[in-house]
């Protein structure tokens, strides 16, 4: 038995009351079965195994499956009665989230309205459309201020929904939801390449409006050639939206339709401003040199949050650090609050020759003070640009013996542990984040964070040990925030290639959080999330001849071919840990074109990174290894210096590895 599986095993022995529990298995066999059949949608089979696990410390997980199975034809007792059968459990409260966007959909008020009070989870966008459009209608809360958040809400949702849009048809209806949050729904939509949200949207203002979207997305250059005028609003809107879909696939083209006098004259600022600003972010991209030109043409105030965050990051990369200023005070408060714009904000007023300088410095160190600590990417770069090094923290106290035991008497993560066990992970983990961060009003306390943490790290879930601890909001344990599982095989195969031990940990962090049998939606798998073609060619390149496909989940050979690939990436890209990182996460060719143009500091070049999870991945991982580094040196640390610069090839294209995949 793997080390690991007997720690797991033990871990959960020891928590009280569970003896009945760990001799059932029979009930740990029905589970499983169980969960087979949920996943068939057999509701004969589930109603038939349910009697058999009574009693099992995962019964509220099977009552829920049994009644989800069913929950369309099921009447609101037999709901009822299975949520009380549950009562305080994570499942519980999911049945009755589930229960409640079917009677949503149903438009059922009456016990959508009594089980709103109860909903403790509470973090469900269409569920809170619905409440604030019964708030709204019933005078509970200002209809004004209903509208304001349902906006919000409704626009932060990737698909079209029933919650979000009712909510909007109904304000839309009463005048308290203007139009053009549906037209800006509509361009968000089309920016994102999600037309049937589109169509959604403005479908909302008129049903018929909806097909004319349809066919401004599908041919946007056919609707715009053959459009002459645009006197009436909603063909304003139609208008923008074929311009913003032109600027999906290609911002020149949509740039030169801009430029005709007919849009010139006949779009209103706003929409001028909001296509150039969609122009703009694409240019900028595609690393374009004219991003900036294109933004100049629009107004910031009337730009979304995204296009101005371009607009800043365009603004870096070409050293036009009064733009990077502009954009980001253009802002809305919520963005402008997050670290990243805080940082840059900061360099921006460093780097301008303002005629209050001292001021201006001030300023800066101020916003750079504020942020500055070893969380994360940006607050290590604001403690080295306070001329402070990156360290690893002092350790908290442990928690004491009775935090670790109202830990381990906690129904919730008890359950978690034994979902787990029973490779019911997925089940294991939401339950376990729900008695975290959502049971009780603003979640565990720090210090029940940190006993949480200890448990999980106590049965090697790492991932588990690591997300709790980092919610504790003030302290911080990088023991669990930063474990070294498997040191040995790492720290020795990372020295006998010549990689840092801390690189390699920091990038395994990111990639599993030490999930051995991680499987991404992609296909990557293991501590390393190789892919398996990648893991074929690269164990023929080492000359591992007896490597079989199965063994990938394996740590040992995880390690192995997952180390290998990544020294044969950073020798590629000349020992740049940020370009390394980018070809680990999204091949090799893309981080190629990406380095093409002028030389930039590494913070900057990734913060241009044109794919969101690439550029959050590469951040994450020079972070994560600086905190390793740390870690395991005992010696303070820098970002920036691993960070180093980008640009072109030194040997140009002809050192390249092409066999890199």
């Amino acid at each position: 038995m793997h080390r690991w599986a007997l720690r797991f095993i033990m871990a959960v022995l020891v928590l009280p009351g569970l003896a009945h529990a760990q001799s059932s298995t029979g009930g740990d066999a029905t589970l499983l079965e169980m969960r087979d059949a949920f996943r068939r949608n057999n509701t004969t089979q589930l109603t038939r195994l349910l009697p058999v696990v009574r009693g099992h410390t995962l019964e509220p997980l099977a009552i829920y499956w049994e009644m989800k199975a069913r929950l369309e034809t099921a009447s609101p007792v037999d709901i009822r009665a299975a949520m009380d059968r549950m009562a305080g459990t994570y499942w519980e409260d999911r049945l009755r989230n589930d229960w409640m966007l079917l009677l949503g959909r149903a438009r059922d008020w009456t016990n959508f309205s009594i089980e709103l009070p109860r909903f403790r989870m509470n973090d469900d966008r269409q569920v809170s459309c619905y409440a604030l459009m019964l708030d709204a209608a019933s005078g509970r809360m200002p209809a004004e201020l209903a509208a304001q958040r349902v906006r919000t809400l409704w626009h932060a949702q990737r698909e079209a929904d029933d919650g979000c849009a009712t909510a909007a048809q109904s304000l839309l209806t009463s005048g308290q939801l203007k139009p053009e949050a549906a037209w800006q729904r509509a361009r968000l939509a089309v920016d994102a390449n999600r037309p049937r949200v589109a169509s959604q949207a403005v479908g909302l203002l008129d049903p018929d409006w909806a097909s004319m979207v349809d066919t401004v997305i599908s041919d946007p250059a056919k609707y715009l050639d053959e459009k002459i005028t645009a006197i009436r609003p909603r063909t304003k809107e139609l208008v923008t939206l074929a311009i913003i879909k032109l600027a999906f696939n290609d911002p020149t083209a949509a740039a030169l339709e801009m430029d005709r006098t007919r849009w010139k004259t006949q779009l209103t600022k706003e929409e001028r401003s909001w296509v150039w600003g969609v122009i703009g972010k694409r240019s900028a991209q595609k690393l374009e040199n004219q991003a900036l030109t294109y933004f100049a043409n629009g107004e910031d105030r009337f730009m979304h949050d995204d296009h101005l965050a371009w607009k800043a990051r365009a603004g870096m990369r070409a050293g036009a650090w009064g733009h990077v200023r502009d954009a980001i005070a253009a802002m809305s408060e919520l963005q402008q609050g997050q670290p990243d714009w805080i940082y840059w904000k900061a360099r921006a007023l460093q780097a301008l020759d303002l005629p209050n300088a001292s001021t201006a410095s001030v300023q800066a160190r101020t916003l750079l003070e504020s942020i500055a600590s070893e969380r994360g990417f940006y607050e290590q770069l604001a403690l080295e640009d306070l001329g402070r090094q990156i360290t690893t923290p002092p350790a908290p106290t442990p928690p004491s013996a009775e935090e670790t035991a109202a830990a381990r008497r906690n129904p919730g993560l008890r359950r978690a542990l034994i979902a787990m066990r029973l490779g019911l992970r997925s089940e294991g983990v939401r339950e376990w984040n729900y008695i975290t961060t959502l049971h009780d009003a603003g979640g565990m306390g720090e210090r029940e964070l940190l006993a949480a943490a200890a448990l999980a790290c106590e049965a090697e879930l790492w991932d588990r040990c690591i997300n709790t601890s980092l919610r504790t909001p003030t302290t911080q344990d990088h023991a669990q925030r930063f474990p070294t599982p498997h040191r040995s095989a790492v720290v020795t195969r990372a020295r006998e290639i010549g990689l840092d031990p801390a690189y390699v940990y920091g990038l395994i962090r990111q990639e599993s959080r030490f999930v051995t049998d991680a499987r991404s939606g992609v296909g990557a798998s293991g501590l390393m999330q190789v892919m398996p073609a990648t893991a074929r060619w690269t164990a023929r390149k080492i000359g591992l001849t007896d490597f079989r496909p199965a063994q990938i989940t394996e740590h040992e050979t995880n390690i192995l071919i997952g180390t290998a690939y990544l020294k044969l990436a950073l020798d590629d890209f000349e020992g740049s840990l940020p370009l390394a990182a980018a070809a680990y996460n999204a091949g090799p060719g893309r981080p190629r074109n990406w380095r093409n143009g002028p030389v930039l500091p590494g913070e900057i070049w990734a913060e241009n990174i044109p794919f969101e999870e690439t550029r959050d991945y590469v951040k994450r991982v020079l972070a994560n290894t600086t905190s390793y580094a740390a870690l395991l040196t005992g010696q303070p640390q820098s970002l920036r210096a691993r960070l180093g610069t980008v640009g072109p090839r030194v040997g140009g294209d002809a050192t390249i590895n092409r066999d890199l995949p």
